[in-house]
């Protein structure tokens, strides 16, 4: 695995950072730049998790580049667990020091009949809270369980703390788009920075 990160704690240069992971199911390549304009490439090979992406990078304001390669003739599962894990351990490297950040955000995200709420804080403690109840098991050809593996994937190395719950939605599609752009928009708000706090890390502690 290597990984490069462009994150100056010096100069506050544009927070981007490149992760590359290769494993014997999958070959991952991840380009993020938190201060970018939402724009998305991505190339995983599953079209559902793709239109997911570009939701992420359209509403959260973040430069998204997905390259991913993997073992599709067996199923979804590697390569969507695979770009989770890459795309969290992005995310990892372009905060760096966390200092300055908001480091909190939350947002309540409509879609037709569907409504998500989405609580996170990049905390540096990984844990997961997940209430969507989907009623069907597929969205085209997208296992609608690897939605939580997603999830589970980007919390877990990117070390934030994920809680979120669906209000309504009977259609599966809408639960989990709205469920994307609301992780989409409270991630703009958690990772932005608070010229009241720049320079410092936002916690009592001193520390995440």
């Amino acid at each position: 695995m290597q990984i490069v990160n462009s994150y100056d704690r010096l100069t506050e240069t544009p927070r981007i950072a490149t992760v590359h992971r290769t494993t014997g199911e999958t070959d991952v390549q991840v380009t993020i730049n938190l201060d970018g304009r939402g724009t998305c490439i991505a190339a995983t090979g599953i079209p559902f998790l793709d239109h997911m992406l570009h939701q992420i990078a359209s509403h959260g304001l973040i430069d998204i580049d997905v390259q991913a390669k993997g073992d599709l003739e067996i199923d979804d599962h590697h390569t969507n667990e695979d770009v989770g894990i890459t795309l969290g351990q992005a995310f990892n490297q372009a905060l760096g020091s966390r200092k300055g950040i908001v480091r909190f955000g939350n947002f309540l995200a409509p879609l037709d009949e569907a409504l998500v709420q989405v609580a996170l804080d990049f905390s540096g403690r990984p844990h997961l809270s997940y209430g969507l109840q989907i009623p069907t098991q597929r969205v085209g050809t997208y296992d609608t369980q690897l939605v939580r593996e997603f999830f589970v994937a980007i919390v877990n190395h990117s070390q934030m703390t994920l809680h979120i719950r669906q209000l309504d939605g009977i259609n599966s599609h809408h639960i989990i788009e709205a469920t994307f752009k609301a992780f989409a928009r409270a991630t703009r708000l958690a990772v932005e920075i608070d010229p009241r706090r720049a320079g410092l890390i936002p916690s009592s502690k001193g520390v995440l």
